[in-house]
């Protein structure tokens, strides 16, 4: 297929940002939204208001119609990637880094352009094609092809060829489990799965639960140059795939099949299934969110006018996140179809700063944990950091929350040349324009002190899986906190009355209750689950999401609670712990992560507390009268369980539930602290860091139990230890 050329895969007339007769923009063109100060930025359509339901609120800039695609051209993936290989073939798309044996070290990024990609992804999809009809799949069928790989070029590229022949991925995570991931490729019937090498035993040990699965494509090389006869990875793996039945390829033998007989490319329509997205749920198996090319261009075109990266020609991201969630995807969207440069995490996420000071990101996709991260190691570095240095560091900082305070955005000439400039150059960030925070809530004290040392544009969004990740995100100059900005010009949104959780559309000042969100970003169910689908998606089309929320003066979302997560306790109480948790998430900087539970048959809550090291530590140093190193994981553990400890940071609770005014019951009234309480490691956090609240209480029910023994920690507390404090 010529390159030279570029046609749009649909005509059919849509609702466009860009009209038909305006040349097919570039990023240069899209000037992201930003409303004057005081002004609303969301809007009440009149007249839409019903019982129990709150008025239908757009977004100010767009109100008359939802738009669907940034121009006409743009239906589906296949003709955003089109039109920029088209635009950028010589441009660095792909980068990687590769180990180097002899030195012990990862190399630089190695890159691969646009054009060579295009090449790539058209072998690759043609291979794919040769393969499945080898293993019996009729021609006629569109199937899924599944992938199963942490961030790499090979993920990208199987994507982008599914694009080019109309088959849909399906995702995998590395933390499901072989539970999930069976449950996945039996639900899907995948006939052929691309991983990474080290996913491939657990799918062999699977194999003969899986019937449907035909076809193993290796991104790794089955055979290296060191490799001495019958010893390759292939040789090792060939019984095994035989006596499982199943075709063994690699990625670079798979292309190589489809080189030899090109297929003319099979362009999607804007209907056509794009992925099948597994949500990362805290409960249960998960479940097959279908998504569609028409809601991917919605929420890209959405995110193209909410969120900058810097419309220059050197846009870059670096990937991290999991490609396999659909946040990351929608990043990587956004990426292909505007030039930027999209280079790959090497190894650990706790080694993504090594990456950033190679790829120099302008868009910086993230999420609190690791933004939390972020804040304590600038922090340690500057404002907590002796002498002249830490002297200046809080002189600037105090001066830029004072600006932010008063409604300016915190960017200051002096202080930005003098000190944000020193620490985005240290950090790589030096070219960075837009850092997103999704997935959880973040904290506000971390979301100003990110505007103020990184000086740029520093957003809250909100979204779903079932939203294309895209739904909500504040505007960039907003410098206040505590909401994700008003709704995006791609859906509509309005509030659901909770009666049970005294919610309503109705109260003062602010309208409050559950979220519901529509537009055409918004999937169209859950694979082979009707069930669940109702329960999701009510016959006008909108999205029950679950969470609690409350349109401000300004037509602005703030998250307040989740339906589902409320509990009783023994005195006939409810209580909904994530809003308390944010509570003290907010107002605590001893603290990382907070998990409030309450037993049915108890009277108060408990809390499992994540420790903020950097804090923590001189904290914990001040009550104990003796050193304890933040860097030393020993000393902090033995801290963590000092009963006068734990009764200095429930007395700090006390003082912020007090300043939150929550009832008694709603307060925590036993803790205990740890390092890192809940990873994915433990399988206590989702992919997207959620925590997974019944697996939670499971892991620590000992601990629980423990402290319902000990009863309420401040009334147990000796008489000399309360006269102390």
């Amino acid at each position: 297929m010529s390159l030279s050329e570029f046609v749009p895969s649909q005509s059919t007339p849509v609702v466009s940002y860009f009209p038909a007769d305006h040349p097919i923009p570039t990023r240069q063109d899209i000037v992201t939204f930003r409303t004057p100060k005081g002004k609303p930025q969301g809007i009440a359509l009149p007249g839409t208001k019903k019982p129990g339901y709150s008025a239908i609120y757009r977004n100010a800039h767009h109100p008359d119609a939802l738009i669907e695609t940034l121009h006409p051209a743009f239906r589906t993936l296949y003709d955003c990637f089109e039109n920029a290989v088209r635009l950028y073939a010589d441009r660095d798309f792909l980068g990687r880094r590769e180990y180097v044996p002899k030195y012990g070290t990862w190399s630089p990024f190695i890159w691969e352009s646009y054009g060579r990609v295009a090449e790539r992804r058209t072998d690759l999809g043609s291979g794919l094609l040769r393969v499945a009809k080898d293993v019996g799949v009729q021609q006629r069928d569109k199937f899924g092809v599944a992938i199963f790989s942490p961030n790499r070029p090979e993920w990208a590229i199987t994507d982008l060829a599914l694009h080019a022949y109309n088959l849909y991925g399906v995702t995998l995570y590395d933390s499901l489990g072989p539970e999930a991931s069976e449950f996945i490729l039996n639900l899907t019937e995948c006939p052929i799965l691309v991983a990474s090498l080290n996913n491939i035993p657990e799918i062999l040990t699977l194999k003969p639960k899986l019937p449907h699965l035909k076809a193993i494509v290796s991104m790794d090389e089955l055979e290296a140059p060191h490799d001495t006869p019958g010893n390759t990875r292939r040789a090792l793996l060939k019984t095994w795939t035989q006596s499982q039945g199943v075709q063994l390829y690699s990625f670079t033998e798979v292309e190589r099949l489809g080189r030899e007989a090109l297929v003319p490319h099979n362009p999607p329509t804007a209907e056509d299934i794009l992925t099948i997205n597994f949500t990362s749920g805290t409960t249960g198996m998960p479940k097959g969110v279908v998504l569609t090319h028409k809601n991917a261009i919605a929420a890209l075109s959405g995110s193209c006018l909410h969120v900058a990266i810097s419309g220059k020609d050197n846009d870059a991201l670096l990937s991290y996140l999991p490609l396999a969630h659909i946040y990351e995807r929608l990043a990587f969207c956004q990426a292909f179809s505007f030039g930027v440069n999209y280079g790959f995490l090497h190894g650990s996420v706790l080694e993504v700063l090594d990456d950033i000071k190679m790829v120099h990101p302008t868009m910086f996709p993230s999420v609190p944990r690791l933004l939390n991260r972020i804040e304590e190691a600038v922090r340690a570095k500057t404002v907590n950091a002796p002498g002249v240095a830490g002297a200046i560091s809080r002189r600037a900082l105090a001066a830029k929350l004072e600006d932010m305070k008063n409604g300016g955005t915190g960017n200051l000439r002096l202080w930005d040349a003098l000190w944000s400039r020193k620490i985005r150059k240290n950090a790589g960030l030096d070219r960075l324009y837009t850092v997103v925070s999704g997935s959880a809530p973040i904290a506000d004290d971390t979301l100003q002190f990110l505007r103020a040392a990184l000086a740029c544009n520093v957003v809250q969004g909100y979204g779903l899986t079932e939203s294309f990740a895209f739904g909500l995100v504040s505007e960039p100059g907003d410098s206040t906190t505590g909401h994700c900005g008003p709704p995006a010009v791609a859906v509509e949104m309005k509030l659901k009355d909770v009666p049970e959780m005294n919610y309503t559309a109705d109260d003062l000042p602010n309208p409050r209750g559950e979220l519901l969100i529509r537009g055409p970003v918004i999937f169209s169910g859950y694979y082979k689950d009707p069930v669940k689908t109702a329960e999701a998606l009510d016959e006008e089309g909108w999205l029950h999401t679950g969470d609690v929320a409350e349109f401000d003066s300004l037509g602005r979302v703030r998250i307040i609670d989740r339906v589902k997560n409320f509990f009783k306790l023994a005195q006939g109480e409810y209580v909904a712990p994530e809003r308390i948790e944010n509570q003290y998430l907010a107002a605590c900087d001893l603290v990382s992560t907070v998990f409030v539970h309450g037993d049915s048959v108890q009277t108060f809550l408990i809390g499992v507390l994540g420790i903020n090291p950097e804090t923590f530590a001189p904290f914990a140093s001040g009550i104990l009268k003796r050193q304890i190193d933040p860097m030393d994981l020993h000393q902090l553990a033995a801290a963590c369980e000092e009963r006068e400890v734990r009764v200095a940071v429930l007395k700090e609770f006390e003082l912020i539930a007090a300043k939150a005014k929550l009832q008694g019951f709603e307060k925590v009234k036993n803790l205990i602290l740890r390092i890192e309480p809940f990873t994915i490691e433990n399988d206590l956090l989702t992919p997207t860091m959620k925590v997974k609240r019944p697996q939670a209480v499971a892991y620590f029910r000992s601990e629980i139990d423990k402290l319902y023994a000990e009863g309420e920690l401040l009334k147990s507390a000796p008489k000399a230890l309360k006269a102390k404090l």
